[in-house]
């Protein structure tokens, strides 16, 4: 079950990342592009997905919001986990120092992401870049947390122990020792990372925190089609499918990659 849920949520994940990729050659529009004559139009052959408020084809948007979505996602999830295991390590080599670090971190995990989020972006201004620099903050402090635990963890091991005794130096007691040993649970972590940094970036434009109104992503266009509901749902279905389908795939995967690389996990389960 553990190989099924991985080749399914990497494939589907394959084909989201294909279309993101592909999108400026699998549609002539602009998602920019005004087109007042063409409000509100129906699906059809000359705009799969109809058009929106603004005569903008919604396909065109929706396949260009699979770039910005995606980027957020894989950025926030690199950036996280770089940044929350030298934090994590730092922190569990020395007790003086952990004890500051990690009642900042507990500070920040205090906050709900999506207020904390809310706040850096009223700070920092719209832009693709600030948000992935405000939700890598708020998920700093999970990874740093975990890769605390699990460096503590593996410190009492005694062929880290045996390290210690002769003499290994720091540097390759973590190269060799422990890096290692956070490797597995970090893959798993930032793939439900990249998840959560995807519905954070939407949350925070559908609300208008988040990208300038002007950039097709699925929160902009959400909000944009939230008033129009009762008229054209098909506005809200399509970037909210895409979405849907984009985070099943790498939940699945995490989940697929947690059941695989944990070795509490039988066989049989």
């Amino acid at each position: 079950m553990r190989r099924a849920d991985i080749r399914i949520g990497a494939t589907l994940l394959a084909v989201m990342i294909a279309i993101a990729l592909l999108s400026p050659y699998l549609v002539d529009a602009d998602p920019r592009a005004l087109s007042p004559g063409s409000r509100l139009l129906a699906p059809s052959a000359s705009h799969w997905f109809g058009t929106d408020q603004l005569g903008r084809d919604l396909f065109a948007r929706v396949l260009w919001g699979a770039r910005i979505s995606l980027l957020v996602g894989i950025s926030v999830a690199v950036l996280s986990s770089l940044i929350g295991t030298a934090v994590g390590m730092l922190s569990a080599s020395n007790r003086q120092l952990d004890a500051v670090v990690m009642r900042v971190m507990d500070g920040v995990m205090s906050i709900p992401a999506i207020l904390l989020a809310i706040a850096l972006m009223a700070v920092a201004g719209g832009s693709v870049l600030n948000v992935v620099v405000a939700i890598t903050i708020v998920e700093v402090p999970r990874v740093a947390r975990l890769v605390r635990g699990i460096v503590l963890s593996l410190r009492e091991q005694p062929y880290v122990e045996a390290a210690i005794a002769v003499g290994t130096t720091q540097p390759m007691i973590v190269i060799r020792h422990l890096l290692p040993g956070i490797v597995a649970p970090l893959i798993v972590q930032a793939t439900f990372i990249w998840a959560t940094a995807m519905i954070l970036e939407a949350a925070l434009s559908f609300i208008g925190a988040g990208t300038p109104p002007s950039t097709p992503s699925w929160g902009n266009i959400l909000a944009d089609a939230r008033a129009l509901w009762q008229v054209r749902p098909t506005l809200i279905f399509f970037p909210a499918g895409f979405l849907f389908v984009t985070l099943l795939a790498v939940n699945m995967l995490g989940d697929g990659l947690r059941d695989m690389l944990d070795p509490n996990q039988t066989e049989g389960q």
